[in-house]
């Protein structure tokens, strides 16, 4: 195992100390225990947003923190969930009386921690409410959920939502918005290798040089088969098909579309694949009027990519386009 760390067991500590010094003029952070919060939480009468999960996903969600997005997130251990006390401790750090908001990913930890800490909350006299992102396509009720699992589209129901708080909507509103977005986009990706989990040492799952894993999860978890490598275009007709018909889209929808690269993947595959989605779409007559390529919800140093598919209206690209700042997405301020 080659990475850049001192002991496993700090991975997560010495990421957010120098998460902290890299971007001291967005977010503070706590360290015990440990959350991210945006430098000025919490916003006087708008409504908090907290989200978090196991760290490996980089930068989600720590790097969504800032104006416009997240109010805070809350990162676990590598690839395991955080656990109650931080969550409500950064619920309370970005609560203005207005309520907070829960953006979760659809992992059985996260689920229940964040119900437990929301159920604290809730105790103290602060208004939550749940969103679960379930976008994933490729296989239900896996090693790691009970339903879809919640991944990429992740980005788009923080921002949107983010967005909706910072205009001033009340909780309700925003948690409507949340799920409508939730509700709207599909996601699928592909692993050309493992990754390595630092406080394992050795890969998460094993593919032969020659295979890939079609539907896979964030995790590694398994996805819907094992193939042998394709060309990039075969493979995003073996992602977009089942996107698209799972929702379903159809000509005349304006989307958003994102290319996410896993970890390990060149920025110049991801425009690869890019091209070939905007080119499917496009003959379906399906018009993708915004976009999005990049690592944004990673595995580590895992090789792979994954396409995320929104159906957006008018308020949805408003929101999408309203200004955010936040260390990994910044626009409009």
């Amino acid at each position: 195992m080659k990475k850049l760390i001192n002991d496993p067991k700090d991975v997560v500590d010495e990421a957010v100390v120098g998460f902290e010094l890299a971007h001291g003029d967005l977010v503070t952070v706590s360290h015990d225990p440990i959350f991210i919060v945006r430098k000025d939480a919490p916003v006087s009468g708008k409504v908090g947003l907290v989200s978090g999960g196991g760290s490996g996903h980089e930068p989600l969600h720590g790097g969504f923190v800032g104006f416009g997005m997240l109010d805070a997130a809350v990162p676990g251990p590598v690839f395991t969930s955080p656990t109650p006390d931080p969550i409500l401790a950064a619920t309370k750090a970005v609560d203005s009386g207005a309520g907070v908001l829960h953006i979760v990913k659809n992992y059985t930890g996260d689920v229940l921690n964040f119900e437990t800490a929301a159920d604290l909350a809730s105790a103290d006299g602060i208004e939550v409410r749940t969103v679960i992102v379930d976008d994933d396509v490729a296989v239900k009720d896996s090693l790691y959920t009970a339903g879809r699992r919640g991944v990429a589209g992740t980005v788009f129901v923080e921002k949107i939502a983010g967005a909706a708080a910072e205009r001033g909507d009340d909780l309700d509103a925003v948690a409507a918005i949340a799920e409508k977005v939730n509700s709207q986009v599909r996601t699928m990706g592909v692993a050309l290798t493992p990754c390595v989990v630092p406080h394992a040492g050795e890969p998460s799952f094993t593919l032969a040089d020659d295979e890939i894993e079609i539907g896979i999860g964030i995790h590694g978890e398994p996805g819907r088969e094992r193939i042998k490598l394709e060309p990039a275009d075969a493979i995003v007709d073996r992602l977009l098909t089942p996107i698209l018909e799972d929702l379903p889209f159809a000509s005349g929808d304006k989307v958003l579309l994102l290319v996410n690269g896993m970890g390990g993947t060149p920025q110049v595959e991801l425009y690869i694949v890019f091209r070939h989605a905007a080119q499917v779409l496009a003959e379906k007559g399906i018009e993708v009027t915004r976009t999005l390529v990049g690592n944004f919800v990673t595995s580590l140093e895992m090789q792979g990519t994954s396409i995320s598919v929104l159906k957006l209206d008018d308020e949805l690209t408003e929101l999408w386009d309203a200004p955010v700042q936040t260390a990994a997405l910044r626009w409009g301020r």
